[in-house]
């Protein structure tokens, strides 16, 4: 997933039991006023809205991760961060975004919205908070030149190499065209072209190829 499509989940989206994650919407600053500065709007294109599976071990994090955040609920008590989704229309009466209001601003036309991923305090996060932790990752261990969005290319190429059809590859990046995959996600290097000579070699390997090379 992009960082603002990880950010605006809420806990709505993810269905633990079924083992999917609903991507339909980005998160965003805009100038901030009284009321904050985070909006929720649309995604990247049509194709980007889309259900994500989760494997096991994600489904374990999640789990684990929400109960961290009841506790924190329970520590920080009256100063924990709550929001609420408030609509945001054109000039024509069409919904266009959704602001992300803090709680103690009430209002009946507003939504109580549950954010996955905040910090301690139930604050709403910034886009960059993924941005510093995965450096020090990556950095400790001798990765260089490596972004956090970089990940996706990582997905692609790996399961694309293990024979993952690239409609369904690409259907899970939220790509609306396959060619967008195709073209800047399947990264070629000279070890993945080392593995394309090995697996050619496994395809065409015989007995009667075996006897000639002895021979």
């Amino acid at each position: 997933m992009r960082t603002g499509e990880v950010l605006a989940l809420t806990w709505d989206d993810i269905d633990l039991e079924k083992q999917i994650i609903k991507v339909n919407k980005t998160i965003y600053a805009r100038k901030s006023d009284e009321t904050g500065r985070w909006y929720l709007g649309t995604t990247k294109t049509q194709g980007s809205c889309r259900y994500v599976y989760i494997c096991d071990t994600l489904k374990m994090a999640l789990q684990n991760y929400k109960k961290n955040q009841e506790n924190n609920k329970k520590l920080y008590r009256k100063s924990y961060h709550n929001y609420s989704l408030e609509e945001i229309k054109n000039k024509y009466g069409k919904l266009v975004e959704y602001k992300i209001v803090d709680l103690k601003h009430k209002s009946k036309n507003r939504k109580q919205v549950s954010l996955v991923f905040t910090k301690k305090n139930g604050k709403c996060s910034r886009t960059d908070m993924l941005r510093y932790p995965f450096k020090i990752i990556h950095e400790e261990l001798n990765i260089k030149n490596c972004r956090f969005y970089d990940l996706r290319g990582s997905f692609t190429t790996k399961t694309l190499r293990s024979g993952i059809e690239i409609k369904d590859v690409s259907s899970v990046l939220g790509h609306s065209r396959v060619e967008t995959t195709e073209n800047y996600y399947n990264i070629s290097n000279e070890e993945t072209k080392k593995c394309a000579n090995e697996s050619f070699e496994q395809i065409v390997k015989s007995d009667i190829i075996n006897t000639i090379i002895k021979y």
